[in-house]
């Protein structure tokens, strides 16, 4: 179904958005707002947990970004909110300020979130949502890997009770050693309440797949741990009583107010790289989780607007002490297979989280932070999926290489550049594969056929042909001229005076390789030799006519690219030989020469 004004709408198009609202949606809206919502309350206290900050900052992230976003985006069925991908780099970001100076994190997170949102816009407004197709999805795939994992090992202490060592400047891995490695003891208590939550949330993941029932399944094993850790007594707390196991925060029963982030200017210089990683990061999470839904539901979507929902939903989220965001995976899934008919089911999700938070915020001082780390490692687990790995790993060397680089780059160096290093490596990695220009020989056989020479065929006597294929850049060059010097030698080793090259094939001529191409023209004039072109494209007949190339190749040697299928080429070769009998070397190839010769073309 489609947001088009219909019989009982209500709203108008305004500023190339239809903001037409049909009622007949508003039931399938809100039920699947409903069930998106039961997933992302528990979601959204973790993934602020696994940032590092105060769990009402992800529920104000679930409320103003999500609803924000919903509005304003292309996607029908895209949730946006708090991700685990982008808390991880959150986490990252904030490091440098002191683990002690809790007040100074939040406000730097706010001021992340709204550099976020300002270059998110801006690379809207520049329309270059596009450029984001040019990284590989294996690059993607190993981030999600990598993020994952790093999910897991961050959420080790809380499984095992115990409190996490180390600093944010230190590597996690370092700091996953003194966790295992300090003198404190496990809690078997909150071991066991983490275990029960991967336990429980494996076993009613199968449950409502098999009953095909809405899945909520992640929300009950928080609310069912939670009942039972207090019906046991591990909950207790407050009066001078210490829990026996470690609780999150309560969340004060409020909705997020306006805020305007403290500025200090260095942070501008700590926070700018992140901001910009995870600003490409979440737009990566959004415009494939969004493309991969559209893939399925049919839709077609405008992705600069999606891009500057995202950005305009994180700004606005900074300025009400939200967390950044992205599109959730997990919630976008929920949403489409809860029947989501229109983007406003993402309101109807903001809207039933705020009324969660207003009613029920400070019973969540009694849920273990054990309980969200099993589930929180089941969720990391689930976006690891093993029949991609193997396809993408099987498939092909360069794609397993730059999958496995991204996931080790993103665990052992730093997860804000594992797609920056992903990125490079699949630039290094192409552009020699670019760069590789070939050149192959074409005969014309006694039955008039163009083809390509065959090793039993007997060496060229008449007109040298020669078809270039590849990129026609600088990186190409070497190739270029290594081809066309050969071209030259072999046609003085057997006398002949008629180079057909067919440059159809060729792309994206720059500067360098032109001049080569000059240069090899005039070296060709001075020696005797006649050059054809045949099959030129418009971007290289236009460079040629700029430099004055037409000094060394008159244009009745040029043979543009033609609509009619390999006329340009049939063309130069009949003129070579036209030629070649005009100089008294009349061969055995004249039926060619003669324009309506009747030779055909085949590669």
């Amino acid at each position: 179904m489609t947001e088009a004004v219909i019989s009982g709408a209500v709203g108008r198009r305004i500023g190339g958005i239809n903001w037409s609202y049909p009622w007949q949606s508003a039931r399938a809206d809100f039920l699947a707002g409903v069930t998106v919502a039961a997933i992302s309350l528990p979601q959204s206290i973790a993934y602020a947990l696994l940032a590092g900050v105060d769990p009402r900052f992800g529920l104000y992230a679930a409320i103003i970004f999500t609803a924000v976003a919903g509005i304003l985006g292309s996607s029908r069925h895209l949730v946006n909110g708090p991700t685990g991908a982008v808390s991880l780099v959150v986490f990252s970001a904030l490091a440098f300020i002191d683990p002690e100076a809790r007040l100074d994190a939040y406000e730097a997170m706010f001021l992340l979130a709204v550099l976020i949102g300002i270059i998110q816009i801006a690379i809207a407004v520049l329309k270059l949502g596009d450029l984001t197709r040019y990284i590989s999805e294996s690059v993607v795939t190993g981030f999600i890997v990598g993020a994952a994992s790093l999910t897991i090992i961050g959420q080790i202490a809380n499984a095992l009770g115990v409190k996490a060592q180390g600093t944010g400047h230190q590597h996690v891995l370092y700091r996953l050693w003194l966790t295992l490695t300090q003198d404190a003891a496990i809690n078997p208590k909150a071991l066991a309440i983490s275990v029960g939550a991967i336990v429980l949330a494996l076993l009613s993941r199968r449950v409502v797949r098999y009953f095909k029932l809405p899945q909520l399944d992640m929300f009950f094993v928080l609310i069912f741990l939670s009942v039972a850790a207090w019906a046991a007594g591990w909950s207790e707390h407050g009066g001078g009583v210490k829990p026996a196991v470690s609780l999150i925060e309560a969340v004060p029963a409020s909705l997020p107010q306006a805020h305007i982030p403290e500025i200090k200017w260095h942070w501008f210089v700590d926070l700018s790289g992140s901001a910009f990683a995870i600003a490409v990061l979440g737009l990566l999470e959004a415009l494939a989780i969004a493309k991969a839904i559209a893939h399925k539901s049919g839709q077609q979507l405008d992705y600069n607007r999606q891009i500057l929902a995202e950005g305009v939903g994180n700004l606005v989220g900074g300025f009400f002490r939200a967390m950044p965001g992205a599109g959730s995976l997990s919630r976008t899934a929920i949403n489409y297979q809860a029947g989501a008919v229109t983007r406003f089911s993402g309101v109807f999700t903001a809207a039933v989280v705020a009324v969660v938070v207003l009613t029920a915020g400070p019973l969540t001082a009694y849920v273990p932070k054990a309980a969200l780390a099993g589930l929180l490692i089941v969720a990391a687990s689930r976006l690891i999926d093993p029949e991609r790995l193997r396809y993408i790993i099987r498939g092909s060397r360069y794609d397993a290489v730059l999958l496995i680089a991204t996931a080790l780059a993103a665990v052992f160096i730093d997860i804000e550049f594992a797609i920056l290093i992903g990125v490079t490596l699949s630039v290094l990695w192409y552009v020699p594969r670019a760069a590789k220009l070939k050149a192959t020989e074409l005969v014309v056989t006694p039955e008039r056929v163009v083809r390509e020479r065959l090793p039993v065929d007997p060496p060229s006597r008449e007109v040298l042909i020669i078809d270039l294929e590849g990129e026609l850049f600088f990186g190409a060059a070497p190739d270029l001229e290594r081809h066309l010097t050969d071209a030259a030698r072999r046609a003085q080793q057997q006398d002949i005076r008629h180079l057909v090259l067919r440059v159809k094939r060729v792309r994206n001529p720059d500067v360098v390789a032109i001049e080569v191409l000059e240069k090899f023209l005039r070296d060709a004039a001075a020696g005797g030799l006649t050059v054809l072109l045949a099959g030129v494209r418009a971007d290289l007949l236009s460079a040629i006519e700029r430099v004055g190339i037409g000094r060394y190749l008159p244009a009745e040697l040029v043979f543009a690219e033609e609509d009619e299928e390999f006329s340009a080429t049939l063309k130069a070769v009949r003129k070579a030989f036209a030629l070649r009998a005009g100089d008294g070397d009349a061969g055995g190839s004249a039926a060619i020469a003669a324009p309506q010769g009747g030779a055909y073309y085949l590669v």
